[in-house]
């Protein structure tokens, strides 16, 4: 996966003209979700790739060789982030075959050559839906050349990537020679797996903590603290997936600066909610993600007007599980198929705790980033966080936190000196914004109303984005 020297050049000379450009945005309504600020009649500058100046029209004019897009009646924002991605997943039917194995249908290593030549496609998706800054948490180690490209290429969104995910379980079914989930046996293997990630500068490890009745939670913990350890003596933040609380109380007990998923087997307590609070964790919610897995394999598949207009056609169209040779079923989708009610009461269950759950750490003031964990099956990179968007209507938020949560408290996660410099509106940020035709204040659904994505000063109209 080799950058072409045209290509190369072509985004060099790109990014030339965009840091040779002055653009004025006037007459547009500001909102800033990292301070709640709302200046109408405001002014945004950009000089180079960064916000320069940045508010009420009458506290400064444009300078006289400035491009000016009026903004009349319109809402400036700064670029959504999505904090949970993998790019070794398409978000079709066949990308995880250790959850549903139809490799009979279409074997992985001709959906990993479809992943890696479609990139460009999944990166331009992203920014027709907003998302100029992404985090991909965990996949094979051509995840780092994925990110090299991507912050190589102009239309394209921000990168940030973790490594092979530390796994208390194994996934044999994912290993092409290169795999993306590797099991973690004792300390001395989790350390020395991290100095072998620390040198491709991995902007987070992520540890996925697996528990079953085989695997309880302190079976795996002493090696949670290593890795932690090793990570964290080499300045790099510690991701863990852990959805169940014991888990998630565990992994935060022993250093973890993240968790990548919402607790979901039941309510957090007093004292989980103080232990984030004064560990300062940001944690992800991925409230999409639990109910895309079920509704697909039951035939329920819930795809918003932006997943269907925005979303890759190819993807979308394999996620018809009645299309498939029924001799080719996995047992998983015929047991959907055969009660589709008793999937959509699971899922209810798991909202039932984890919106709940939301609502809880957001009122007591723990960070929270949005993300989506696109990729995994029905989940569709790009405009699956307007689903993510509903769902954290529903856990009670308002339109302002769900925005914060997807610029400025996101931007913490994505870390780093980029993630200093992306999620506000301030002088000194990179000029990633959005320009939407409404208001997303009065509605969170107006926030995928999107009239033009600025990402590193270029302007793309949005409905010539994916043309």
């Amino acid at each position: 996966m080799k950058l072409k020297t045209a290509l190369a050049l072509a985004v060099t000379l790109l990014a030339g003209m965009a840091n040779a450009e002055k653009i004025a945005l006037v007459n547009g309504t500001l909102i800033n979700p990292a301070t709640s600020q709302i200046v109408q009649d405001a002014t945004i500058i950009i000089k180079g790739d960064k916000i320069t100046s940045a508010g009420a029209a009458k506290a400064f004019s444009p300078p006289k060789d400035a491009r000016i897009i009026d903004c009349q009646g319109k809402f400036i924002l700064p670029g959504y982030i999505d904090t949970h991605v993998h790019f070794f997943q398409s978000g079709d039917l066949f990308t995880r075959p250790d959850v549903v194995d139809l490799t009979k249908v279409r074997p992985y290593a001709d959906e990993v050559a479809w992943i890696k030549k479609n990139l460009p496609d999944t990166f331009v998706r992203h920014l027709r839906s907003g998302i100029t800054s992404v985090v991909d948490v965990g996949g094979p180690f051509w995840n780092f050349e994925v990110r090299k490209i991507a912050n190589a290429t102009a239309k394209a969104p921000r990168v940030a990537v973790a490594g092979p995910l530390i796994s208390s379980v194994s996934r044999p079914q994912l290993d092409l020679g290169d795999p993306p989930i590797v099991k973690i046996d004792n300390t001395e293997q989790a350390r020395e797996f991290v100095r072998k990630l620390a040198a491709q500068n991995p902007d987070l490890v992520k540890i996925w903590y697996i528990v079953d009745k085989d695997h309880p939670v302190d079976s795996f913990r002493t090696i949670v603290r290593a890795t932690i350890e090793e990570s964290h003596a080499r300045k790099i933040r510690v991701a863990v997936h852990a959805t169940e609380l014991e888990t998630a109380r565990a992994a935060v007990e022993e250093g973890a600066d993240v968790l990548v998923h919402s607790v979901t087997d039941k309510p957090v307590d007093d004292a989980f909610v103080k232990l984030l609070n004064d560990r300062r964790i940001i944690l992800c919610p991925t409230l999409v993600v639990f109910e895309r897995y079920g509704r697909t394999f039951a035939s329920r598949l819930n795809l918003t007007p932006e997943e269907k207009a925005w979303g890759n056609p190819d993807v979308i169209a394999t996620l018809d599980v009645t299309k498939l040779p029924a001799d080719q079923l996995p047992e998983r989708i015929k047991t959907a198929l055969a009660d589709p009610n008793a999937t959509l009461e699971r899922i209810k269950k798991v909202y039932d705790v984890a919106l709940k759950n939301l609502k809880t750490l957001e009122d007591a003031g723990v960070t929270i980033a949005a993300g989506t964990d696109a990729g995994n099956i029905g989940t569709i990179h790009g405009p699956a966080l307007f689903r993510e968007f509903q769902l954290m209507k529903e856990a009670g938020l308002t339109p302002m936190q769900i925005l914060r949560c997807a610029t400025a408290n996101a931007a913490k996660l994505f870390g780093g000196e980029t993630g200093a410099h992306i999620g506000k509106i301030e002088n000194g940020c990179f000029a990633d914004l959005l320009i939407l035709r409404s208001n997303p204040l009065n509605d969170i659904a107006h926030a995928s109303d999107i009239d033009a994505v600025i990402k590193n000063s270029v302007v793309y109209p949005a409905d010539s984005i994916l043309h």
